[in-house]
């Protein structure tokens, strides 16, 4: 099917555009869910920590914006976008999205996994959060993604800032918070379109209920330096590669996907990628299923 027509693009402006008239700030993304923009700096001899300063245009969410001059503008210069990315965490509503997933979806699972026990088992989780933490998940904006997934829009406070995180609340719930981006309704991907739900076009996003907020923006943990036994080397990352080894056929990529997960959340992922890729390997999956796997698992917490 291509998606990269004249209509597709003028259909993802105008989604836009929409979006940005409701106070959401929005960037141009390409089929691949990736902003359609790429870096100016992508060329320089060293790394550039750039979130838009230069003026330049193709800074990712940086360049979210709800004007529409500046919408048409982003999406001028990224003719060939086929949908778009809605900023969370930024005013006026400080969106943030619950991603129950399908292992798969992005990068989180793979063939042997089945698309509907998947979504049953992220709903279960959530369902179980809210019993055990004494929350109602609000009705609320929701998105139907193309594999079969949704996303949950909810508000957060302006004074709370809520990180990403994938499968850190339960395998398959990612959290969409500052720094990120959810894709908005009506854009067109590799793998189809992104749709309201029925009945979201007539709400509003709800606030997080409080004790969810509280799950999902923990407080700041304080740092207690560990003691090591002389003449031992502290390695952080060996529970995580002996979860991998455990892997059954079914679940090999989704347990490589929450190892590489918390092994970036906790600052080792690169230092530790070869050691979960060769357990991987170890489990039956190829090195390049493997290393795509934590690829995406490092964009997903890194972002």
């Amino acid at each position: 099917m291509a998606i990269t027509d004249r209509h597709t693009a003028t259909l993802a402006l105008a989604h836009a555009l929409s979006a940005a008239e409701r106070g959401l700030p929005v960037i141009p993304l390409s089929a691949t869910k990736l902003p359609a923009l790429r870096s100016p700096h992508r060329k320089d001899a060293l790394p550039t920590r750039c979130r838009g300063e230069c003026g330049l245009l193709g800074h990712g969410v940086h360049d979210a914006t709800t004007d529409p001059a500046a919408v048409r503008a982003l999406f001028t210069a990224a003719p060939r976008a086929t949908g778009y990315g809605i900023a969370c965490g930024r005013p006026p509503h400080h969106l943030l999205g619950i991603d129950l997933d399908v292992f798969g979806e992005n990068g989180s699972g793979g063939a042997d996994t089945r698309t509907d026990h998947a979504l049953a088992d992220s709903l279960s989780s959530l369902r179980d959060l809210a019993l055990r933490h004494l929350f109602t998940i609000p009705e609320t904006v929701t998105v139907l993604t193309p594999s079969g997934g949704r996303h949950l829009w909810l508000t957060g406070p302006a004074n709370v800032t809520v990180p990403n995180s994938a499968s850190r609340l339960a395998p398959g719930i990612d959290i969409r918070g500052a720094g990120g981006y959810l894709v908005g309704p009506g854009s067109v991907t590799t793998r189809g379109t992104y749709r309201l739900a029925p009945g979201s076009a007539r709400i509003s996003p709800a606030p997080c209920p409080g004790a969810l907020l509280h799950l999902v923006a923990p407080p700041a943990r304080p740092h207690h330096p560990t003691r090591t036994t002389p003449g031992t080397a502290r390695n952080p990352g060996q529970g995580l590669v002996h979860f991998v080894l455990a892997a059954h056929e079914g679940q090999r990529n989704t347990r490589l996907f929450w190892a590489a997960c918390r092994a970036y959340e906790s600052g080792y992922g690169d230092a530790l990628a070869d050691a979960l890729t060769d357990a991987a390997v170890r489990t039956g999956l190829t090195e390049p299923e493997a290393r795509a796997t934590i690829a995406s698992a490092r964009r997903m917490t890194t972002a």
